[in-house]
């Protein structure tokens, strides 16, 4: 009776340079976040752009209504004309009190003069040098006037700068160049100065994306980073390893590695940056990272279906040149998508069974088949 022939499909085990790689959950943060709010208290009379769209610096988000602020700036700019119109009155009043005042000590020390030659009494000398000093006090009266009127008149300017800045406040303009969200505070609605938020910009060219690492990879991680920029790749959360592709990633670079372990989870806080210009990537978004730590060179390298579970632990099929099989127990160091690396139990260049297997025995024989559709045999 001739022995059962098994059908069974194979690879072969390879040398391959392996990345080793780190994957890990992230989530998606904009590069920047600015809550627009508005710096004075009025009606908003305009909206200047559309919720969701992407605005540039400078570009106008919300006019708030200018009248009352130009109304103020028109009762600073007259209470400066006021002030600079008792000013000058105040320096008028000082030439000429200047002049009296010299003419009166001139006549007080004629009457000095005269009073020594007993040519005028005392009471006539004391009634010009009484003029010479309220002379003098109308000066310093005249001084402190003018000191007034410069303080004044500066309290008004700043009056009138405020009041500039408050009518430049009417006008929102983006602070960043980004993609706007939902419009929180719409045309006609009242608001107050810092109060609710009007509409938030999120920059999203770049964007970060943030993960934790274990930290047994710390030292691994700051030893390469020293030396050159760790790539990063993200592929969107609940993408199946075995059906991801390079138009899947988005590729970016660590940009941050915390200063920080977090003690509770033992894990470091990591961030990579992205230029996101495709716009794969949204704030918020749950992305798988995969954080590259450099290669495993010459590493044997087969199909994961090929390794079984058994009693002795992981084990596979090894096709002999008799096409007999023989289970072999492999050590597995780690696996990457849909490959496992081994070892040892398999080298490269052999052949291992990937399909088939429960059919199979030490020692049966074995007739390879072509694979299912949409599975590679490796060869």
């Amino acid at each position: 009776m001739a022995a059962m022939i098994v059908p069974v499909t194979i690879a072969l085990a390879e040398s391959e340079n392996v990345p080793v790689e780190i994957r890990i959950v992230g989530t998606v943060e904009p590069s920047s976040r600015v809550e627009i709010k508005s710096m004075v208290a009025g009606q908003i009379t305009n909206v200047g752009f559309t919720e969701g769209a992407d605005v540039k610096q400078d570009d106008l988000l919300f006019e708030i209504d200018q009248r009352p602020y130009q109304e103020a700036l028109r009762q600073a700019e007259a209470a400066v004309e006021r002030d600079r119109a008792q000013l000058r009155q105040s320096e008028a009043a000082l030439q000429k009190d200047t002049v009296q005042s010299k003419n009166a000590d001139i006549d007080a020390q004629r009457y000095d003069a005269l009073l020594k030659g007993k040519l005028v009494s005392e009471q006539q000398r004391l009634q010009y040098t009484s003029a010479a000093d309220a002379a003098r006090e109308a000066l310093a009266t005249d001084h402190a006037a003018i000191d007034t009127a410069r303080a004044t008149l500066n309290v008004e300017q700043v009056a009138i700068d405020k009041a500039k800045l408050d009518l430049s406040y009417c006008q929102i303009k983006a602070p960043i160049s980004g993609r706007t969200g939902n419009l929180l505070v719409h045309a006609g609605n009242l608001v107050k100065a810092n109060d609710v938020p009007l509409v938030v910009i999120n920059r999203v060219n770049p964007v970060f994306v943030s993960f934790n690492a274990p930290e047994r990879h710390l030292d691994e991680i700051r030893r390469l980073s020293a030396t050159h920029r760790l790539p990063v790749h993200v592929i969107p959360h609940g993408t199946s390893a075995d059906h991801e592709t390079s138009a899947d990633k988005e590729h970016g670079m660590l940009t941050l590695i915390d200063n920080t372990v977090d003690a509770q989870t033992g894990t470091i806080h990591l961030k990579g940056t992205f230029d996101n210009a495709h716009r794969l990537l949204w704030p918020g978004q749950f992305v798988d990272v995969v954080l590259q730590l450099g290669s495993t060179q010459n590493a044997t390298v087969i199909p994961a279906q090929a390794v079984q579970a058994g009693q002795k632990g992981q084990f596979v099929y090894v096709v002999k040149k008799d096409e007999t099989v023989e289970p072999r127990v492999v050590s597995i160091a780690r696996t990457i998508e849909d490959k496992v690396l081994i070892d040892t139990g398999v080298k490269a260049g052999e052949t291992v069974v990937t399909d088939g297997q429960m059919m199979l025995f030490p020692g049966a024989h074995v007739k390879v088949v072509p694979a299912a559709k949409g599975q590679g045999t490796g060869l």
